[in-house]
């Protein structure tokens, strides 16, 4: 019976349903198929137990900070402080271009939104000083999924209500990560810049550092008021993410971005991300009533234990689930379908949940520029005017210079778990 369920699935998806329905429709089928329809009486408890997280608020809150500072002028800043950093080198504007993702992370959350709003600025920047577009976008692509990793994160967010798991913690943890991925992106930069004759060098102009910093300031704050009060202690994620909300708006007013228009479509978009988000949320609840009363994630567990995979064997069969599924589907739908099923075998295991959250997550972010759907790729090959193809074969370099850091932070766990230890996060 299970498998005339996933032949409906399979043709509601090539009728172009939404995967959100396709996945719920799907799960209560087969409460039919498994003869467990009395369970159905309870699926509306489970679904809504599902919703009722507090630290979800926290991510709501987020996606409308990352709104408003993505309105209100936040990107122009940053560039300028990032090229008066890092623009007198040669490859001048790939060093920005991936310095400026670096800062605008602790304020959008975002891969989507950081490759959006910096591929309008940068890449026709770019192409004016002589880049191909298809390099331009594919540095922008690469350089969007520090985003997500750097906190503060939406999908980090979204673990840790799925897993239980301290955002605090994963905010702390995702730190280091995110250093070592901008490091690695300038140094293969670097490489292309003098493989390519890319320009820039000691005479380029550049704006002057101080009053860079000085105008930077309100933007660059956010991440320190952010992280800051939550590792002392001060505010809990869901209220830092308010505070952060209001010093948003507080730098939309100092870069004079702030307007009626700007607000509205801020407050629309983030309340439209937000249904989308629970509607996953609600899809992937059916998902795991029926996958808790089959016990599928315990099969899971079963399996792997018989097949001889623990430890680190286990992590890198995760990245490689992980990361095919972050390239065909949504960040916060493979997660809420996949994290019930391998989080608790990873946890069995004695995997730390931090560490977990941080391994699978960037999988999930790299699948996003990677193909053969990558959203973060079909966003930049629209700013660009170049073809998805060229940007796509454009950032594979990158892409295996990404997946090098994942498997890095794989084998050395302390990498990750340094920083939340030496702040008591666990």
């Amino acid at each position: 019976m299970l498998f005339w369920v996933l032949i409906v699935a399979l043709i509601l998806l090539v009728a172009g349903t939404p995967l959100a329905y396709v996945v719920g429709a799907s799960a209560v089928l087969s409460f039919v198929a498994t003869d467990n329809v009395r369970y159905l009486a309870v699926l509306p408890q489970r679904i809504f137990s599902q919703l009722d997280v507090f630290a979800l608020m926290a991510m709501s809150l987020f996606i409308l900070t990352g709104e408003i500072m993505n309105r209100t002028g936040v990107t122009r800043p940053l560039v300028d402080f990032s090229s008066a950093l890092v623009g007198r080198f040669r490859g001048g504007l790939g060093h920005v271009n991936i310095m400026t993702s670096l800062f605008f992370a602790g304020v959008s959350g975002s891969a989507v939104a950081d490759a959006a709003a910096l591929g309008n600025t940068l890449i026709p920047a770019m192409k004016e000083k002589g880049y191909t577009g298809a390099y331009g976008g594919a540095i922008t692509a690469a350089s969007s999924i520090i985003g997500p990793i750097i906190p503060p994160s939406i999908i980090l967010i979204f673990y840790g209500a799925l897993m239980q798991v301290s955002i605090g913690g994963l905010f702390a943890a995702g730190l280091v990560p995110g250093v070592l991925l901008a490091a690695a992106l300038l140094l293969m930069n670097s490489f292309f810049a003098r493989r390519y004759g890319h320009p820039g060098g000691r005479g380029e102009p550049v704006p002057p550092v101080l009053p860079s910093l000085l105008k930077a300031g309100p933007a660059l704050l956010l991440p320190v008021i952010i992280l800051g009060g939550i590792v002392f202690g001060v505010v809990t994620p869901t209220e830092a993410a308010g505070l952060a909300a209001v010093c948003a708006l507080g730098a939309g007013f100092f870069y004079g971005g702030v307007s009626r228009n700007s607000l509205r479509r801020s407050f629309q978009n983030a309340a439209m991300l937000t249904g989308v988000i629970f509607i996953i949320l609600t899809a992937a609840a059916c998902f795991g009533w029926i996958a808790s009363l089959e016990h599928w994630p315990q099969r899971i567990g079963v399996l792997v234990t018989e097949s001889g995979l623990s430890g680190v064997w286990f992590l890198l069969l995760a990245n490689a689930i992980f990361l095919m599924a972050g390239m065909v589907m949504d960040a916060p739908m493979a997660l809420a379908l996949l994290v019930p099923l391998f989080g608790p075998v990873a946890a069995a295991q004695g995997i730390d949940p931090i560490h977990f959250g941080i391994v699978i997550c960037l999988n999930m972010t790299i699948g996003m520029v990677t193909p053969p759907i990558g959203a973060c790729l079909i966003v930049v090959s629209a700013i660009s005017g170049e073809s998805y193809l060229r940007v796509a074969r454009s950032v594979l370099p990158f892409v295996l210079v990404e997946v090098g850091v994942l498997l890095i932070i794989t084998f050395f766990p302390a990498i990750c778990l340094f920083l939340p230890g030496l702040l008591g996060f666990g």
